[in-house]
């Protein structure tokens, strides 16, 4: 009898710990073993929330079409799982632990912020973990050679170098003053700014780095004071860049205002008011009624999610079509097993004409599309509704920097050199 009050006592004091402490840890089993998840990492609830959404929008729909595909042909459950970084890195790190000790989770998609993505695939390369960003710009997200680090848009040097030539050859500015957010996405596409418009023959009047906001008078004075041609601002539009041009056009500021893919949301003219019209921005991605191949994207968008697509939906969904592909391919190569993470980003990365929304995808030894869009686009209304409608004044294609030096080499001029006049758009 005291035995089995012993036992009785035991189980029931296991009872109360499981209550406390909640389920015990779940064991895994052959079914789990047939989900795959995609992930993505990007703003959900604070800063630039309207672009984060799009991302997590675009990679949820190319799962959700993908989904019926990878149960009824190839066996698996395909799943998506969001993660809000909040834009900030010591989120978007604490959440790359939780994802890659998730072994169901076999891609991350994202981020939209270059100082989130740098620490956090450094998680995710550690762990053999593929990422392709539709946004991050920064030039170090794969110069460090990663094998698991890709992205679908261009980069911030010939981004900003874009930018820069227009402002000279076009708007024909003798002169710039330039303003960065201190992020290593403003300040490296407002670098590049700076040395392709000084090395171009433009007179730099200031270069200044500010974390300010919402009040810019201790800028604005000095630079109004020196008139300059144009104002380049680096950053994203919710860290300042709306408000900059908002309080400049109040102080009677008639120069251009220049920018990069940081300004590109519709909530920059929420929050800038009238004084958007005119803007003039660059963009790696283009909206995606730029895009010959998303229209069946945008009509499947719109309704699944009600709205238009904002900037880097169509991309985040390129990048996942991507992913999918490439877990296919190798679940086949494996005769039906799960695939292994590092498998998936070997497949990744060997990734050649692959055609997507954005159009065909090649890319190179350190994970940047082979050749990529650049845009120089004019806000023409301070209605976010129509934010999707801004003119797109002149685009390029700009080889990666592996591509060009393989260019110069001769080993791809002949099969390059058609796709690289640049093309102004009436």
């Amino acid at each position: 009898m005291m035995k089995a009050l012993k036992v009785l006592s035991t189980v029931a004091a296991a009872a109360v710990l499981v209550q406390l402490l909640g389920a015990a840890p779940h064991q895994a089993t052959a079914a789990d073993a047939k989900v795959i998840k995609i992930a993505s990492q990007s703003p959900l609830s604070v800063k630039s929330v309207s672009l984060g959404t799009a991302i997590s929008n675009g990679v949820r729909l190319a799962v959700k079409q993908a989904a019926d595909h990878f149960q009824k042909d190839l066996g698996f459950t395909l799943q998506y799982q969001p993660y809000d970084d909040q834009g900030t890195a010591d989120v978007g790190v604490s959440n790359a632990t939780n994802i890659v000790n998730d072994q169901a989770i076999l891609v991350v998609i994202g981020h939209l912020n270059s100082g989130v993505a740098l620490p956090s695939s450094e998680k995710y390369n550690q762990a053999d973990l593929a990422m392709i960003s539709p946004a991050n710009t920064n030039v170090k997200i794969t110069d460090r050679g990663y094998p698991t680090v890709n992205r679908v848009c261009g980069r911030d040097d010939a981004q900003g170098g874009a930018g820069a030539t227009y402002a000279l050859k076009e708007l024909k500015a003798k002169s710039a003053y330039i303003i960065d957010d201190t992020t290593p996405y403003g300040a490296g596409v407002a670098g590049f700014f700076r040395d392709v418009f000084a090395n171009g023959g433009g007179n730099v009047l200031g270069f200044e780095e500010t974390e300010e906001k919402s009040s810019f008078d201790a800028i604005i004075t000095p630079l109004m004071s020196q008139n300059p041609d144009v104002v380049y601002y680096g950053g994203l539009y919710d860290q300042g860049g709306a408000q900059l041009l908002k309080q400049l056009r109040d102080k009677g500021y008639k120069g251009f205002f220049m920018g990069a893919d940081g300004l590109d949301g519709k909530d920059m003219a929420t929050i800038a008011g009238k004084a958007v019209v005119g803007l003039i921005y660059t963009s790696t991605g283009g909206p995606a009624s730029s895009f010959a191949d998303a229209k069946k994207f945008v009509d499947d968008y719109k309704a699944e999610f009600k709205i238009d697509p904002d900037t880097y939906g169509v991309q985040a969904y390129a990048a996942t079509q991507i992913a999918l592909a490439a877990i296919e391919n190798t679940i086949k190569a494996g005769n039906g097993a799960m695939p292994t993470r590092k498998a998936v980003a070997a497949a990744i990365r060997a990734t050649k004409d692959f055609p997507t929304a954005i159009g065909k995808i090649t890319f190179d030894g350190n994970g940047d599309p082979a050749v990529a869009p650049y845009y120089i686009i004019k806000a023409t209304s301070d209605d976010p509704t129509k934010w999707g409608d801004n003119q797109i004044i002149y685009q390029t294609l700009v080889p990666s920097p592996l591509t060009a030096k393989a260019q110069a080499s001769g080993t791809m001029a002949a099969t390059m050199a058609a796709t690289m006049a640049p093309t102004m758009a009436k």
